[in-house]
């Protein structure tokens, strides 16, 4: 039996969602009680209630980005491994990012994570180009929001040397 042809754009524009949902319980157990009492903030950065809508639109364009690879590509095959295979990488690692830094309050290890997380996002850009220009440029500002959280993270990091001991 053959699916509808929505059913792979809106499955993969779902699919990151799981690990967002699974990080915002995670983040809402630490935020009041350990983020907002405990940890100093840069006076720039964004207010609490604004991740949710942020993410939200992030994860469906990452997930619909990868699935215009997919298509482009005719799958999983040769051609798509390596953009394809980016995408799991960048994912497992932003999903890995909220019980780093809000589960065991590593800050340094969360700073490390989400440089490397950052790494195999422009590696999707770079890659999803040739296969799909739309797709690489829906990674755009999740390229720009990742960029903007290290330089939070890292200033966090070093601004709560108690916190530091990783």
């Amino acid at each position: 039996m053959v699916s509808p042809t929505w059913v792979p754009p809106v499955l993969a524009s779902v699919l990151p969602h799981f690990g967002g949902f699974g990080g915002a319980m995670i983040t809402a157990k630490n935020v009041k009680s350990w983020y907002d009492a405990e940890i100093k903030k840069p006076t720039w950065r964004p207010p609490n209630w604004l991740f949710a809508p942020v993410w939200t639109g992030l994860y469906t364009a990452m997930g619909y980005a990868s699935y215009l690879v997919w298509e482009s590509c005719g799958g999983f095959n040769d051609q798509s491994l390596v953009p394809l295979g980016l995408y799991g990488t960048q994912l497992a690692l932003n999903w890995a990012w909220t019980p780093i830094f809000f589960g065991w309050h590593k800050l340094g290890l969360a700073t490390i994570e989400i440089g490397a997380t950052w790494l195999a996002i422009v590696g999707c850009v770079v890659t999803f180009h040739p296969v799909s220009k739309t797709a690489s440029y829906l990674m755009l500002p999740y390229l720009g929001w990742v960029s903007f959280a290290s330089c939070l993270c890292f200033w966090i990091w070093r601004n709560n040397p108690s916190k530091k001991v990783d």
